[in-house]
């Protein structure tokens, strides 16, 4: 089984002005992220997202966000939600190899999961990307979704560098972050800061 990245670093060009999708992704892995997540929703052409990818994944291992024909024309990884192309077409699409990741927010659906590599899960705490659209879950309710998965859970939503111990805690087995690193003025330093309190979970400290 390959491993799997414990932190997402998600780009967002919206929340912030200052980077580009391709610059986030640079920061986040000069900062030591295992892994970047490609957030675009506004409409885009798909030859621009596949470039968009392309020249992430030059930098380090990338997850697009929904789309399952960008990620297979730049040869790269897919984090699907539950309106998008199900996870077990995406998994025949990609191929064994890419990683492919679902999102839900219940026991029920995490229960269901088949073909992905993990779930995201969240909001755990309010967050900035989706503001008063979803009740966080709160520590408690992601321990219960973590007991129930039969994959690893990457815990989203309000996640700071100070915050990833008690998620971690909970159960786990990363984080992914957005508006705490994108928005950063030092996306890489702050990358790091979140690198640091992982490896510090880890160890127990």
């Amino acid at each position: 089984m390959r491993q799997l990245p414990r932190l997402h670093v998600i780009t967002d060009e919206v929340l912030q002005t200052h980077f580009d999708h391709v610059t986030l992704a640079r920061l986040a892995f000069e900062g030591g992220a295992d892994a970047v997540q490609l957030r675009e929703k506004r409409p885009r052409p798909a030859r621009e997202l596949i470039a968009m990818a392309e020249g992430a994944c030059r930098h380090g291992l990338t997850i697009v966000d929904d789309r399952v024909d960008v990620a297979f024309a730049a040869g790269v990884g897919v984090h699907v939600g539950a309106e998008d192309v199900p996870p077990d077409v995406a998994r025949r699409i990609l191929g064994p190899d890419a990683i492919v990741g679902f999102s839900t927010r219940t026991v029920e659906g995490v229960r269901a999961v088949r073909d992905v590599d993990y779930v995201g899960v969240g909001p755990v705490y309010g967050t900035r990307s989706k503001p008063g659209l979803t009740t966080p879950l709160g520590l408690d309710r992601l321990a219960a979704i973590v007991a129930a998965s039969p994959v690893p859970v990457i815990a989203i939503g309000g996640i700071t560098a100070e915050r990833v111990g008690e998620v971690m805690a909970a159960g786990a087995y990363g984080v992914a972050a957005i508006s705490a690193i994108v928005c950063a003025p030092d996306p890489a330093a702050e990358t790091a800061r979140f690198v640091r309190a992982i490896e510090a979970a880890l160890r127990g400290a």
